[in-house]
């Protein structure tokens, strides 16, 4: 049957709903914030689609189109909408009375329209700027959307035309395509775009997002942040972005520059303050490579009379800060700020009761640099030529060389190598728990309703269910081992992000994620749970069975998601990778070979070996190859506080970072 309906223009206080309308039994359609973009483009472009109406009891009830209906109803009473009111006549198309099929009619107008691909909804946004002329800011007015939403769709829509047709034809993912607006040059984008793809092989987003680290520095990253000012001021070119926060520094030389010259600076005058005989600064502080320096410590001194005056006047305080400390009822912001006022107190008084020796302070320096954020201090740093070899030294901290006697063999895992491996152990594990949605889901929701329904402890402090990613610090992020890391990037572009455009008000999107598929949502939480987990070793069972079987259940064997490399290996001492070689790993006469060896040798043999055992292994040897880790890093091996880390010499807690 074919049927044609007549057009005609009816006043929008003559239209009222029709109880035929599919959507008439969802009212939370029409609630303002689910129409405001339509409202939005109504107000500027007018009514671009007729409602088809149909007369009942005198009035013209509105069969399809009851979003545009609320929306005009909106700009009625909208006393800032010009050019609306209740007698303002629309167009519309008129279903005669006899009609049998208005529910069919009504269904057929809200399904049968094919959803706009994304990729067309950002170059339309584009053309929109670049052929009409027009601006984010005219643009947002037209569709009730934000102006940074705007920039955020514009964005994806000028990215380079071949990686939009790679899109488009499913060649690379959405997501992996938007990874491609992190740098805002068109040519850049095309230049990393061929050189991942010139091989062939799957594409990630974590990919394209790391090679473009290494075109420029985004100005939102804390570097170039610190830097920008007197980057511009140089001349330094900028990749500007619609988004300014993702404007590129392109000079990543002139960048590291200025942030050397400032961390010069800063070195400079903690050395001056402090007394230091040298300053220096480094990007990022390598504790492979400072291994062979040495440190002195501030050693105990008598106060004088007004020191010891001020050390009462602050013991005084700190009595007092820590009453108020107690008080339940005391809100976060005033318990931290005293908590704050705590620790410059007692680093004050440390400082007056601690100095270093005119001898430490005649060859002892300090080093700045970035870490975090912010500037770091490494402080009382001693170069190798200048170690006091001495047994005894007042203060001195001389690291052994690796001509030492043979006890020097015994694995101590330095406190800093030990915090580096809880981060790569914590990494490997979200990777685990990425890879298990179900199980991760079911460990999510257990914690969540324990922790509230549940009288006592909390079942464990392993994950933390407050929708806040775990800062994970790493002294060589960008040498580890990259399993867990690529892992994690395939997993999360395996994620149904449909639903997270921050375009929608929080209402559309959670309305998108309630419509998910159950496994969808579990990898979703999997991955956001994943994203929780502390950087520690493996669990005790005493302490948290929770996460010891956990654990075991989901990562038997880290080394599925970690693999040893030469990063690692340099952190040791030679006579240590000797004796994992014959051992650990059953080479006993590779190790006796390699004894005359230099340790780099023997970091490059290591790293060869366990990328990918020789063919000339027993089966035993490629055994105990496939399985070695630091031990407390294996799930069911030594329990956290059977190998407890030997800590390095210890610090004053005033000291920012631990040497390794």
């Amino acid at each position: 049957m074919t049927t044609s309906f007549a057009p005609l223009t009816v006043a929008i206080g003559d239209l009222v709903p029709h109880p035929a309308n599919v959507r008439s039994n969802s009212p939370e359609t029409y609630d303002p914030e689910n129409i405001a973009h339509l409202k939005a483009s109504i107000a500027v472009l007018g009514l671009l689609q007729p409602l088809l109406v149909q007369k009942l009891d005198g009035k013209y009830a509105v069969l399809a189109g009851g979003r545009r209906h609320a929306a005009l109803k909106e700009l009625v009473a909208d006393k800032a909408a010009k050019g609306f009111t209740a007698k303002t006549k629309v167009d519309c198309r008129l279903v005669p009375e006899e009609c049998d099929v208005t529910t069919a009619l009504s269904l057929a107008e809200n399904i049968t329209q094919a959803p706009m691909n994304a990729i067309d909804e950002f170059e339309a946004f584009a053309r929109m700027m670049e052929v009409d002329g027009q601006t984010p800011e005219t643009i947002a007015k037209t569709f009730g959307a934000t102006v940074a939403a705007v920039k955020g769709r514009l964005r994806y829509g000028l990215i380079h035309p071949d990686i939009r047709a790679a899109a488009r034809g499913k060649v690379i993912t959405l997501d992996t395509m938007k990874a491609f607006a992190e740098h805002p040059s068109q040519e850049v984008q095309r230049e990393v775009f061929e050189a991942l793809t010139k091989d062939g092989g799957y594409l990630q987003a974590y990919t394209v997002r790391q090679a473009l680290k290494s075109r420029g520095v985004q100005v939102s990253d804390d570097i170039g942040a610190f830097v920008r000012e007197d980057y511009e001021a140089r001349g330094g070119a900028v990749a500007a972005d619609l988004l300014d926060e993702h404007s590129v520094l392109e000079d990543a030389a002139l960048v590291e520059t200025i942030l050397l010259e400032k961390l010069g600076a800063a070195a400079e005058e903690a050395r001056i303050k402090l007394g230091f005989a040298w300053a220096d600064a480094m990007v990022r502080y390598d504790y492979a490579t400072m291994a062979d320096y040495g440190r002195v410590y501030p050693g105990p001194i008598e106060p004088d009379e007004a020191a010891q005056k001020r050390i009462d006047e602050i013991t005084a305080e700190l009595e007092k800060l820590q009453l108020e400390m107690e008080d339940e009822g005391l809100e976060d912001g005033a318990y931290n700020a005293l908590y704050e006022r705590v620790d410059a107190l007692e680093e004050e008084a440390r400082d007056l009761q601690e100095a270093y020796s005119a001898e430490d302070l005649a060859r002892a320096g300090v080093i700045a640099s970035w870490q975090s954020g912010q500037i770091t201090f490494q402080v009382g740093l001693v170069r190798p030529e200048d170690t006091v070899k001495e047994e005894g030294a007042r203060g001195s901290s001389a690291n052994p060389t690796e001509g030492e006697a043979p006890d020097a063999g015994e694995i101590t895992y330095p406190a800093s190598l030990a915090e580096d491996l809880k981060t790569e152990r914590a990494m490997a594990l979200g990777a685990a728990m990425a890879l298990h949605p179900e199980a991760t889901l079911d460990l999510t929701l257990f914690k969540l309703v324990s922790d509230v329904l549940a009288s006592g402890m909390s079942v464990t402090q392993a994950i933390k269910i407050d929708a806040r990613k775990e800062y994970r610090s790493h002294a060589k992020m960008d040498e580890i081992d990259e399993t867990s890391l690529e892992q994690v990037a395939a997993a999360h572009d395996a994620l149904d992000l449909s639903w997270l455009d921050d375009t929608r008000a929080p209402a559309d999107q959670f309305a998108a994620f309630r419509a998910l598929e159950a496994g969808e949502k579990a990898k979703l939480v999997a991955y956001a749970t994943a994203s929780t987990t502390q950087s520690c070793f493996a669990r005790d069972r005493q302490r948290d069975s929770l996460m010891h079987d956990f654990e075991i259940e989901i990562m038997p064997d880290i080394r599925a998601h970690w693999t040893p490399n030469s990063a690692l290996f340099n952190r040791f001492k030679k006579a240590w990778l000797l004796k994992i070689l014959g051992e650990d790993l059953g080479l006993t006469q590779e190790a006796v070979t390699l004894a005359s060896s230099s340790k780099k040798e023997i970091v490059a043999f290591c790293d060869k070996l366990f990328a990918e055992p020789f063919a000339t292994l027993t089966d035993a040897q490629r055994a105990a190859v496939a399985a070695w880790c630091p031990p407390m890093m294996q799930t069911a091996g030594v329990a956290f506080d059977e190998a407890e880390p030997t800590a390095e010499t210890p610090e004053p807690e005033s000291e920012v970072a631990q040497a390794a």
